[in-house]
């Protein structure tokens, strides 16, 4: 006999039917008028992390909010991350009633604003960011995938179909937009953590909220102190990472000790690891790596990762 009750699943079933831990970011965007709106939002995530040419974020919201229609007419956007200060979280739930105008929102709000750090280096106008952000993702909604190049603001009551799969206008209510990462900012302390090796106390106080769960709060939780868990490793017999190696070009080989340093590296990555090096090995004219080139293309990766 199963141990679960079976809870039924009902509109916005993440809410009313699980307790579902998500991020909370106040969303930035462009009014026609060119001032900045906020609204917060917490079905927001990784979407493309790997093997494209570029990043991505997917956001989940209502077709007819502020948010949607001015993505819908501009595209730009920016992912604020608060911190879990009550009195900052406050001002997020202050800025979540659906229905007010952004001119009637922005009015009572206390954030402080910023320009972009995308506007300051293009001139091009982007959506102001939240000064006490921990971090920001600068965004732009990728409009032709999905079909959804000619979906246009205007609908504030519903959207007729057809509706699209996975980006743009998805349903008579709702909107999912995919948006390619154009910058990640992050305050100082943050970042040298990120670069230097992060530490349990280098964990900023990012809040997670449950969303509405009753008709009158709005549940988050504070960061306690981290606990890091030691990740396995497994490191890869040398015969096998040689195996993998001497199939990965037909005239840049690896030494022995070069693929020793890469011993750790897990089987599924191991072919775009050894891809790079041979990239890199081309655009040097090298056609045996040694360890002491592995360190190089280390440090190059290195120096790459610090500049984004």
């Amino acid at each position: 006999m199963s141990s679960f009750e079976n809870l039924r699943i009902v509109d916005n079933f993440y809410q009313t039917s699980l307790f579902f831990p998500m991020p909370t970011v106040i969303i930035s965007t462009l009014c026609e008028d060119g001032s900045t709106s906020l609204g917060p939002y917490s079905l927001v995530q990784p979407y493309y992390v790997a093997g494209k040419d570029y990043y991505a974020m997917l956001l989940c919201c209502r077709n007819s909010s502020n948010t949607a229609q001015h993505l819908l007419r501009n595209g730009k956007c920016a992912l604020n991350f608060i911190s879990d200060d009550p009195k900052m979280f406050k001002e997020a739930v202050k800025l979540s009633w659906p229905g007010d105008k952004p001119a009637e929102k922005m009015a009572k709000c206390n954030f402080v604003l910023e320009d972009s750090l995308l506007q300051e280096e293009t001139g091009e106008q982007r959506p102001q960011v939240l000064r006490d952000a921990i971090q920001v993702i600068e965004c732009t909604w990728v409009r032709e995938l999905d079909g959804a190049a000619n979906d246009a603001p205007g609908q504030l009551d519903s959207y007729e179909g057809p509706y699209h799969d996975f980006n743009g206008i998805t349903s008579k209510f709702g909107a999912h937009f995919i948006l390619r990462v154009d910058k990640i900012l992050m305050k100082k302390q943050y970042s040298d953590a990120i670069i230097n090796g992060v530490k349990a106390g280098d964990f900023p106080p990012l809040p997670v909220d449950y969303g509405y769960r009753d008709s009158k709060n709005f549940w988050f939780h504070r960061k306690r102190r981290m606990r890091a868990e030691l990740l396995q490793v497994r490191k890869a017999s040398l015969a096998s990472v040689r195996y993998a190696a001497d199939r990965a070009d037909d005239k840049v080989k690896f030494t022995d000790d070069a693929l020793e340093t890469i011993l750790g590296v897990p089987r599924v990555f191991l072919s775009v690891v050894l891809k790079g090096c041979v990239s890199w090995a081309k655009e040097n004219n090298v056609e045996l790596i040694t360890a002491e080139h592995m360190k190089i293309i280390n440090d190059k990766r290195a120096k790459e990762k610090n500049k984004k």
